[in-house]
């Protein structure tokens, strides 16, 4: 007898154990911790037929809106209409008053297209903020950060962004290129992490020679904490008059540039890090367990 036929022997007592405690409100994670039940085919048999309570539900935000459409729909307002007033997207609209009497079309062309113009307005409104609630919410699911998970991501970034070695051209030194303030930011939170000095590292900047060079050179000064006269000889990039760059305006800072001296050692302890974390991603255990 195996240990997991062995473990749930007694199922069918382990499965009214597991129904008392749903009917009580237990989550399937509370009722996998009191009952010790690691296996999740076992779990879902233990409460098979039994739904879950009503509080580990996700509530329906289109629920409302669902509604109110269609009592805006039964008022005689089209899908461009109700768009306007919703800011739900015309899809939607259509799936939740689809079995409803369709209205009389009373409007003109032109009218008809100001209305559909304001819905997708009204529509990218509620998207924006809808994809910064997200962005928001997902900031906020990292918390703190242990000093073994900032080796982990550095060295992730690293491999990914960082000056690689190539047989035919030997380039063990880590030199680090990145437009992004964040990566730049974690790359040197990475650094100090390592113990890298400040005395090892250069920075210059690389940008197109039509940007405004001096108030780029000034921002990643201030954002390494160092003189621009401490900076590298800044790389400008030619521009090609046939091209169409869209690294333009205010924002268009370029990109910098951060070396690490005498870093050849360093180099080869991150591509060893970096392939062990390859295999140990092969070898990890990935379950999702709820």
């Amino acid at each position: 007898m195996t240990d997991t036929t062995s473990k749930y022997a007694d199922f069918e007592g382990l499965r009214e154990k597991a129904v008392a405690l749903r009917r009580e409100g237990f989550s399937r994670r509370q009722i996998r911790d009191r009952l010790f039940v690691d296996n999740n085919d076992i779990l879902n048999r233990l409460l098979m037929g039994e739904p879950a309570p009503e509080w580990t539900k996700r509530p329906n935000a289109k629920d409302d809106l669902r509604e109110r459409a269609r009592a805006l729909r039964l008022q005689g307002m089209t899908y461009d209409r109700i768009q306007v007033e919703l800011g739900c997207s015309k899809s939607s609209i259509s799936l939740w008053v689809r079995d409803l009497p369709k209205p009389e079309h009373r409007r003109t062309r032109e009218e008809a297209s100001a209305i559909a113009r304001r819905g997708w307005e009204a529509t990218l409104q509620r998207r924006e903020v809808e994809r910064r609630e997200v962005k928001r919410t997902a900031q906020g699911e990292i918390g703190t950060m242990s000093a073994r998970e900032l080796f982990l991501i550095g060295v992730g970034l690293y491999w990914s962004e960082g000056s690689k070695d190539k047989p035919h051209a030997r380039r063990e030194r880590v030199t680090f290129v990145n437009s992004d303030p964040g990566m730049i930011q974690v790359f040197l939170a990475w650094l100090d992490l390592l113990e890298v000095s400040p005395e090892q590292l250069r920075f210059h900047v690389m940008i197109h020679e039509s940007a405004d060079v001096a108030a780029a050179e000034r921002y990643w000064a201030d954002l390494v904490d160092t003189d621009i006269s401490a900076l590298g000889k800044t790389s400008l990039k030619t521009h090609n008059p046939k091209t169409i760059r869209k690294n333009v305006g205010e924002n268009y800072r370029g990109c910098l540039v951060v070396r690490v001296l005498k870093s050849a050692d360093l180099y080869r302890r991150v591509e060893g890090w970096w392939y062990g974390i390859v295999g140990a991603a092969k070898r990890a255990d990935h379950q999702i367990r709820t």
